[in-house]
């Protein structure tokens, strides 16, 4: 018999040194926070996204605009090119 795996139910915050339940609002209100304080501290270009071959071309075409037009980082890169 193989390992049972739970899937979460709801997003997670770290809180402290634990994580704690979030809704939906909360969780991306603060990973937006997040990109928004680096991008403030470092500039846009401190960012960088790495998409994968696996994904879809609309996976890829959404992470590469997410880089450039919302973070304003041309830092993207994909194991596609190998």
């Amino acid at each position: 018999m193989g390992r049972r795996y739970e899937r979460l139910t709801h997003p997670l915050i770290r809180r402290g040194n634990g994580f704690e339940p979030a809704s939906w609002d909360e969780a991306l209100r603060t990973a937006a926070d997040g990109f928004e304080r680096v991008i403030d501290e470092h500039g846009p270009t401190s960012f960088g996204m790495f998409s994968c071959s696996k994904a879809t071309n609309e996976m890829n075409y959404m992470a590469q605009k997410f880089a450039r037009v919302a973070i304003g980082s041309n830092n993207i890169d994909s194991c596609n090119r190998t």
